[in-house]
């Protein structure tokens, strides 16, 4: 979702902090191996553009980009980076103009959610040919490599990725009586762990849900995904979510919101009110991915220590988000094998790059937080997480819970018209939270002819 303002901090402050990088400029990368030596001198030097450098406002993270440049650049003395940069990283409006235009950089930003209708209009060249030169990519999530492919053909990289979990108030699980190390697996324990935290007093609220803004309707859908269902059709014509799953997320909201009075009786709320809540200590449990407690930490007051992450509740698959790299479809064949070696060094080896954790804690930022899982459980992820402990600065045994339920869920991205649809959907949530009396199966029929309609228009 691209409008909210968790949209901007995914694009801006995982795009920015998640370069948790690796050498000074004049060092030899530690995991330089996986590119092989210097280039011959024989090779015909190359310029690429690359968009999304972190800004300066951004100091660290750009100080980093700037050395892996750096560093890059000698092991590749024939590939001259110029590097781009911008923020937000992608702004919709000027975004779509440039795409129209041809005016993206060699190696241009996306998020997950553009990468199919930028491939159907033709606005990305083909990388297939020249992927074999990346030796990560064989151990990638096949889901993650997924969301760059079309049939068999690939037209870009990820670079982060995120599935939604559960985020929980430690301190005020020891409070109520439960324990901080063994989260709610179902979303009947969720349910009576919320109850027992509003017990805690007045203004404590035992989980909190967004209906407004069309935060609802985002949640509905990760609520919705984790209980097996579909907010469209296979074919994207339909909606899907008038379903036994459609009606339990719903239900259960209004069994914690009028039954067990877990929920607080403020409701409509948006991206910032949870995350103030969550960052005042009064907040049980709310849906999310790690990088809100990243939020918390830096914007709310919160405290690392405080926090977890655990799987969603029950889930097989999780609402997925992330971003990447595709390539201008003007690009030479000898530009993307550069951009291909510049983005498997930058962001897909790990001990270098955005996964160089010994140099992120040496420049004191945070490192422990389980923001993007690109390989799962095969050897670099592994290895990825055997030095994201090793260099921790924040409790990694909060966030286990979530990296272990990750390795067993299937990611799912939005539905096609995503923000158009979460806008029905928040009247379906709001209804729920505001009116005792909400009729589930009118909301839900309602909001169905609503879709199909939007749907309709798009096809």
């Amino acid at each position: 979702m691209k409008t909210r303002n968790l949209s901007i901090l995914l694009a801006a402050g995982i795009t920015l902090s998640v370069a948790a990088c690796g050498s000074d400029a004049g060092d030899t990368p530690k995991a330089a191996s996986s590119q092989g030596s210097a280039a011959p001198a024989a090779d015909a030097p190359v310029t690429i553009t690359v968009g999304c450098q972190p800004p300066k406002s951004n100091p660290k993270e750009r100080s980093q980009w700037d050395a892996d440049v750096a560093a890059f650049q000698k092991l590749h003395p024939n590939i001259t980076i110029e590097s781009k940069d911008a923020f937000p990283c992608i702004v919709p409006e000027t975004f779509q103009a440039k795409l129209a235009g041809g005016e993206m950089e060699d190696l241009f930003y996306v998020y997950y959610t553009d990468v199919q209708k930028i491939i159907a209009n033709g606005q990305a060249a083909d990388i297939s040919p020249y992927v074999d030169t990346v030796t990560t990519l064989k151990d990638m999530r096949p889901d993650v490599l997924g969301v760059f492919k079309s049939g068999e053909k690939i037209y870009g990289i990820p670079r982060t990725n995120y599935s939604t979990g559960l985020v929980y108030n430690r301190k005020l699980f020891t409070q109520a009586g439960l324990n901080p190390d063994n989260p709610p697996k179902t979303w009947a324990e969720v349910q009576e762990a919320a109850k027992k935290i509003a017990a805690l007093g007045a203004g404590y609220v035992g989980y909190g849900e967004y209906s407004a803004g069309n935060t609802g309707g985002w949640h509905f859908t990760s609520s919705l995904y984790g209980r097996g269902g579909e907010v469209v059709t296979a074919d994207g014509k339909q909606a899907a979510f008038n379903s036994p799953e459609g009606k339990a997320v719903l239900e259960n909201l209004k069994q914690m919101r009028w039954t067990d009075n877990s929920m607080g009786t403020k409701q409509l709320l948006r991206w910032e009110d949870l995350m103030r809540m969550m960052g005042s200590g009064k907040l049980g449990m709310m849906i999310g991915a790690p990088d809100v407690v990243k939020a918390v930490n830096n914007d709310f007051k919160g405290k690392f220590d405080d926090y977890g992450v655990t799987s969603l509740p029950e889930a097989t698959s999780s609402l997925s988000g992330g971003d990447g790299y595709m390539f201008n479809p003007k690009a030479t064949p000898e530009q993307i094998k550069a951009g291909l070696q510049w983005l498997e060094y930058r962001f897909l080896t790990p001990g270098q790059g955005q996964f160089n954790y010994e140099r992120a804690k040496a420049d004191g930022l945070p490192v422990g937080l389980p923001e993007t899982d690109l390989y799962g459980s095969a050897a670099p992820g592994a290895k990825i997480n055997e030095q994201r402990r090793q260099f921790a600065t924040v409790p990694v045994d909060h966030f286990q819970p979530y990296v272990d339920g990750a390795a067993n869920v299937q990611f799912k991205l939005e539905p096609p018209k995503a923000q158009e649809i979460y806008a029905v959907l928040d009247t379906a949530m709001s209804a729920v939270l505001t009116r005792q009396d909400a009729n589930i199966d009118q909301l839900l029929s309602d909001a169905e002819k609503k879709v199909n309609n939007i749907l309709a228009k798009s096809s």
